[in-house]
Formats: structure tokens, sequence, C-alpha cells
């Protein structure tokens, strides 16, 4: 009788614990003594190294159970490879993460057949950081381009570096010279931000698109400072940034006022600037903590000292909001996701 009384306690008590604590004793159990891989879809260096290593740095006091975080570098394709990995080889069970390129993400969007994934399907941990985009020359690239203006009256093309076809340093000054007619080339290849930055300075590129403000701050203030790195456009829709100086808003260059429509489709896109994922089938009581981790992670106040240190601007995008922007492209009208895809196209 006291055996069978005492599993009765023991059952009692347990239907007492609320579910959610229950779930997360579940979470952190599975964690415990777990390690966390964040895959990197761009080299060493640039803006989503950097703000991606920093962040991992305080992410596992967040976590229920503490696993270690290890960051890994997956270049390759715009950052494809990452998400291509983390869709169909990562396993699902909140172990492996990627950060990865929204543009990227949208990849299927536009009907690139490389990217073997379905946008929709990820599991959305959040964004780390929302930036706006811009394109700079290095010392004028030979020809004194100070502006906009002056890009598209250059009189010798001017050649962009981009990772590759897929990645916004190659859409973005696709959109200048398909749009506006701005005499301009793209060399894909490089692996991430910080390759394409030492090319300018080698010579072997003009300049560089794609450049978050966030990164353009931190990485490159010397550089602006100096006047060796010019920004000469920016792609904010809604607002300018002080940063950027006089550079040009794109979207005050508008051929036609139904233009924005189109322009979002490309632009708005970039400012989910640092998206980070879990692979389709996670369990959702780990996504859950997961976002939660990443939220609790950005306010924690190690990093935002550590942050400010390293001159890197955090500011988050709830995986719940990313779902349904990512969700919102996908009811875009066919025609409107055609004619974007003709102005990103390098040709």
């Amino acid at each position: 009788m006291r055996t069978i009384a005492a599993s009765l306690l023991v059952l009692v008590a347990a239907a007492m614990v609320p579910n959610g604590a229950a779930r997360a004793d579940a979470v952190a159990d599975f964690y415990k003594g777990k390690t966390v891989t964040i895959h990197i879809g761009f080299g060493p260096g640039g803006g989503y190294d950097t703000t991606t290593r920093l962040f991992a740095r305080h992410l596992s006091r967040h976590i229920p159970g503490n696993p270690t975080i290890v960051s890994q570098n997956m270049p390759g394709a715009g950052s494809m490879k990452a998400a291509n990995f983390l869709f169909n080889a990562a396993p699902k069970d909140g172990t492996q993460l990627a950060v990865f390129a929204s543009s990227t993400a949208l990849e299927p969007l536009f009907g690139n057949e490389q990217a073997k994934y379905k946008t929709t399907e990820f599991s959305w941990i959040g964004s780390l950081h929302r930036d706006i985009a811009s394109c700079t020359v290095w010392k004028g690239a030979g020809q004194n381009i100070r502006s906009l203006d002056d890009l598209l009256n250059a009189k010798q093309t001017v050649i962009y570096g981009s990772t590759s076809p897929s990645a916004i340093t190659s859409q973005h000054p696709s959109v200048l010279k398909n749009y506006l007619g701005a005499p301009i080339r793209v060399i894909t290849g490089y692996t991430g931000t910080k390759e394409i930055s030492l090319a300018m300075q080698k010579g072997e590129v003009h300049g560089s698109c794609g450049m978050m403000e966030s990164s353009v701050k931190s990485a490159y203030a010397q550089e602006v400072a100096s006047g060796d790195l010019k920004v000469i456009v920016q792609f904010g829709a809604d607002r300018a940034v002080p940063f950027f100086g006089d550079a040009t808003r794109l979207y005050d260059r508008l051929k036609r006022p139904e233009d924005r429509k189109l322009l979002d489709v490309i632009f708005r896109q970039t400012e989910l600037a640092r998206p980070l994922a879990a692979p389709p089938g996670t369990p959702k009581d780990r996504v859950a903590a997961l976002r939660k981790a990443m939220l609790d992670t950005i306010k924690d106040p190690a990093l935002v000292e550590e942050a400010k240190r390293f001159k890197v601007e955090l500011d988050p995008v709830p995986g719940e909001e990313m779902e349904e922007i990512f969700a919102g492209y996908y009811r875009t009208p066919p025609e409107l996701l055609k004619q974007a895809a003709a102005l990103i196209e390098s040709k």
C-alpha cells in the first residue's frame, strides 16, 4: 500500500508541474553536454563572421542545458552552401544552426535550381540585426567617382567584386546596371566582404556592394573617414543612413512610382541582415528555446558591452516575424518576381 501511495504522490506531483517547466526541463536535458555548431555562410573576417562569432560567445548561457557553442565558416556560392547543408544534411535536432544571407534564402523564389531548399520550411530562429545595404567605390575607381551620378557617367567600366551571382554583392550592382544603366561588371568567386575589400586595395576590383550599414560603421570606418572608401548609393526604402553621408538613396531615383514595389522585392530582404536558422523539422520546443535564447543573448549586458567595443550593432528580428516576412515574399505576384529576377541578373 505504501508503494502504491508513493507512486500516486509522484504522479500527482508531476501533474502539478507546469507544462512550460516540463518542456524547459526536456530542452535542458537534451542540450546538457551537447555541442551546438553555427555554420557561417561566408569566410572569416567579414560582417557575417564578426557578428555571428560575437553572438556565439554569449549564447550558451541562455540555452537551457548550456551547451558548448562552436562557430564554423562554410563559405560557398554566396552562403548557399551553408543553406543547402542545413536543409538537406544537418541533423534536425537543434544542434546545427546556420547564418546565411536573406537573399540566398530567397533564391528558390527566383528559380535558382542550385538552391536545394524551401525557404518557408526552415526553422527560423531570428535575425541578429536589421540593416540597410549600400554600394561603395574604392579611391574613386580610378576615375574620381564620388557619387552615383559619377558612376552613371563613368567612361570606363567599373568592376565590382562578389562571392556569387546569388549574393547581394552581385545582385545590387546588377540592379544599378540593369535599372539605371551604370557601366558595371561583376567578378565573382570571393569568399566574403573581407576578401573583396582586399581585392579593392590591390586594384583587382573598383568597389563593393552589399555593404551593410553595421559593417561599414565598424569594420570600414577608418577607410570611410580617410576618403578611400566612398559610399555612393544606399538602398533604404524608408530612411537614409546618416553615416553614409551624401550617398544617393536609390528609392529617390525611381523611374516610375510603381517601381517601388519592384525594388522592395530586392532590397527589403536585406533588412534581415543576419538570418539564423535551424533545419526543417527541428523539434518545436527546441526552436522556441533557441528563439528566446537569441533575443536574451542580444540583451545580455556582457554582449552589449563587447559589441560596443567592436562597434557592432545588433537589432534583432524575432523568428516569428521572419517567418511572416519570408511567407510574404511567396505571395508576391509572379510578374513582379519575373521583373525583379531580370534586374538582379548579372549579365
